[in-house]
C-alpha cells in the first residue's frame, strides 16, 4: 500500500523529538511533521480536561497538514487523551506509555523505578498497567521541574543534577534494577542519569517500540511513502532556539501560533 502523506507527531514540547528520532531512523523515507506545543509545557501539571483540549488542538493542526497517522509523542497526552482522540477521529493514533512490561518481566530484584510526570502517574491508563504486575514493587517518582529545565535548554545545569540525585537516590536505595523513563523528554537526561545510578541498572524508554508500532500500522492499514528520502518539518509556538539546538540545527524550525 502506498501513501505519500506525512506522519504527524505532537508533544508538549521538545521531548517527543526522542520519539521522532526513533521513527526517522526506522523509516527515513517517510515525511514527518513535528509539533512542539512548548507554550503549554509541561502537560503533566494540567487537568485531564486541559490535556484533552490541547491534544485535540494539536491533532487538528496535524490533520490540516494532511497527516496520515498521528503519533502522540507524549506520555501524559497518551495516558489522558488518546481514548478521546481515537473516538473522535478516523486517523490512526499511536500512543506512548511507560514501558512497565519489559522492566517488570526482566527484573531480577522484582523492584523497578518509574520516573514520570504527575499527569502520567495519576492517569487511569497508567494505574491499570501497574495493576497487572502485582508481584513487582514499583517505585514511582514524579519528575517535578525536569521538563521545564529541558525546555529551557538547561539539561546539564547544576539544578538538573541536584533534582536527578534527589529523585533517583530513593530508587537506588530500594534496590531497583530497571529504571523506566515515563516521559518523552527524559531520554535527553540519560547521560546525566548514568552518572548517578549504578551500572547494573538498566534504563528503558519507549522510542524504539513506538517506532516499530508506527511502522506496523503503516504497513497494515495506512501505507508507506515510496517517493524517496523523507522531509522533516518542525513547528513550535515558542522561541525555536531550544528545539533547533536539540536537533543540532540540522533542520529548519518554524515558529507558528497554534
Amino acid at each position: 500500500m502506498i501513501n505519500n502523506q506525512p506522519i504527524g507527531l505532537f508533544d508538549s514540547g521538545i521531548g517527543g523529538t526522542s520519539i521522532w528520532s526513533a521513527i526517522h531512523d526506522l523509516m527515513p523515507d517517510e515525511d514527518t511533521i513535528y509539533l512542539a506545543d512548548s507554550k503549554n509545557a509541561p502537560y503533566g501539571k494540567k487537568s485531564k480536561e486541559e490535556i484533552i483540549a490541547l491534544s485535540i488542538k494539536n491533532t487538528e493542526f496535524l490533520l490540516e497538514m494532511n497527516a496520515k497517522i498521528i503519533v502522540v509523542a507524549c506520555n501524559t497526552a497518551t495516558t489522558n487523551a488518546i481514548k478521546e482522540l481515537r473516538a473522535s477521529y478516523k486517523v490512526p493514533f499511536i500512543g506512548i506509555e511507560p514501558a512497565i512490561k519489559p522492566a517488570a518481566l526482566n527484573s531480577k530484584t522484582q523492584t523497578i523505578g518509574i520516573l514520570a510526570t504527575k499527569g502520567t502517574l495519576s492517569s487511569e491508563l497508567f494505574n491499570k498497567a501497574v495493576e497487572i504486575y502485582q508481584d513487582t514493587k514499583i517505585v514511582e517518582q514524579v519528575g517535578y521541574g525536569l521538563v521545564e529545565l529541558i525546555e529551557n535548554g538547561e539539561i546539564n545545569s547544576p539544578e538538573m543534577t541536584k533534582l536527578l540525585h534527589s529523585y533517583l537516590q530513593p530508587m537506588i536505595d530500594a534496590n531497583i534494577d530497571y529504571l523506566v523513563l515515563g516521559c518523552s523528554h527524559y531520554p535527553y537526561l540519560i547521560p546525566q542519569i548514568k552518572k548517578i545510578i549504578p551500572q547494573h541498572i538498566q534504563i528503558i524508554d519507549s522510542g524504539e517500540a513506538v517506532a516499530k508500532q508506527t511502522h506496523k500500522i503503516l504497513i497494515e492499514k495506512v501505507g508507506l511513502n515510496v517517493k524517496g528520502e523523507g522531509k522533516a518539518t518542525f513547528f513550535t509556538n515558542t522561541n525555536p532556539k531550544v528545539l533547533s539546538d536539540i536537533l543540532k540545527n540540522k533542520y529548519d524550525v518554524i515558529q507558528k501560533e497554534f
